[in-house]
């Protein structure tokens, strides 16, 4: 291990616990795997407790040292909706007795599952700072499968849970009134990043484009996301039918997996259905494309966005989330207000017939998605973790708690 990755005097032991981790595929894991290497790589000792998973073969986190990188898992279940992610059951007992064994300086819990309550309850319980992050609008979610008479509920359990912990971590200033406004206080702002030197344009490949049967300068619309209703996909198949029926030649490239696929495959056979792709092969799917369409309307942030941005595509998205948060519209992207779906499917139109535009936002994109990296987000963590442990141990110290 390099002289610049141990511990140093600033350094700290950091739990990380969360319901979702990779290889897993979600915008939660993808987070999670960029800050346990970010902060490893900063001298930081990481320990990541989540369920167990059917791609578990006893291997470290990617790209970390054993000695610094530390894994436990805990029973998992199917989560409803997404079988392929799991919930984790463990007793707050059970991870009290592990921190009493291995004391963390500060928790991290990534999710408000059954998992994360254990991990809250049990952090409580041994005086160790603990902070929440705020990743998903699970209670948005419950309109889109018929249980919208649970949303209040929901909400009333997300308030509860977050407000258990000492801080709870937001990634847009926009999600920051919204989680205030919910009664979830105290709250701060952790942004995201995106890898420029994985998503990039010159990983564009002519081979694949020929794959999907784009002739010439045909456009390709890219959709990268899970294929459920909560990503409110109708739209975007709406916008492309109204793209296709302008210019026969297009086609519409779907990346991702859900229980939406079987049922658009069968009222689309002439969409491109790509699955899950990982890695090399997500970049060069990116890069392939020309305009991306984002119509989720209940993403805290969508990772995708920033991922298009810094692959050089044209975003179409709602003013909301990420798109609030990085694009200017007709610069760098295209924006439309929340409540205005014929506005989002008119800005794909216009970047498709407006070739210049269209080539203009893109390379702005990319110039954009550069200031974005990944270090300047995971130093904004750690000075929000340092903080919490200084700040807890000066008011231990103030009330005569004796340190552990």
């Amino acid at each position: 291990m390099s002289e610049q990755s141990k511990p140093g005097p600033t350094s700290a032991d950091i739990a990380i616990v969360s319901e979702t981790f990779p290889p897993e595929v979600n915008g939660v894991a993808n987070t999670l795997r960029h800050l346990c290497q970010g902060l490893m790589s900063r001298g930081h000792r990481v320990s990541v407790i989540r369920p167990a998973q059917s791609t578990d073969c006893g291997s470290p986190l990617p790209g970390s040292n054993r000695l610094w990188a530390i894994e436990h898992t805990v029973r998992g279940l199917p989560l409803p909706g997404y079988p392929e992610l799991q919930f984790g059951l463990a007793r707050a007992a059970t991870l009290r007795k592990l921190w009493e064994q291995q004391r963390p300086d500060v928790i991290y819990v990534a999710t408000q599952g059954p998992l994360g309550i254990a991990a809250v309850s049990a952090a409580r319980q041994l005086g160790i700072p603990v902070s929440s992050g705020f990743h998903t609008n699970f209670h948005s979610y419950s309109r889109h499968y018929r249980a919208g008479f649970i949303e209040r509920l929901l909400r009333a359990y997300g308030r509860w849970f977050h407000n258990r912990t000492d801080v709870t971590l937001v990634p847009t200033r926009q999600m920051a009134g919204v989680v205030t406004a919910m009664g979830i206080h105290p709250v701060n702002v952790w942004s995201r990043g995106v890898d420029c030197q994985r998503f990039a344009p010159h990983k564009r490949d002519p081979e694949l484009r020929s794959q999907w049967g784009l002739q010439q300068d045909a456009p390709a619309v890219l959709y990268v996301g899970r294929l459920a209703s909560e990503k409110n996909l109708q739209l975007a198949v709406s916008c492309f039918e109204r793209i296709h029926a302008l210019h026969p030649q297009a086609r519409f490239v779907l990346v991702g997996n859900g229980p939406l696929r079987e049922k658009l495959a069968r009222e689309h056979p002439d969409y491109i259905f790509c699955g899950i792709q990982r890695g090399e092969s997500l970049a060069r799917h990116y890069a392939s494309g020309d305009i991306f369409l984002f119509p989720s309307k209940t993403d805290t942030f969508g990772n995708v966005v920033t991922e298009a941005l810094a692959s050089g595509l044209a975003v179409v998205a709602f003013d909301d989330a990420a798109a609030a948060e990085h694009l200017r519209h007709e610069e760098n992207g295209m924006k439309a207000s929340l409540d205005d779906d014929e506005t989002f499917v008119e800005h794909a139109l216009t970047l498709v017939q407006q070739h210049t535009l269209q080539c203009r936002i893109r390379h702005q994109a990319r110039l954009d998605a550069l200031d974005l990296d990944w270090p300047s987000r995971i130093e904004q963590f750690e000075q929000l973790t340092l903080t919490l442990k200084t700040r807890t141990r000066h008011h231990a110290i103030s009330q005569g708690i004796p340190l552990i």
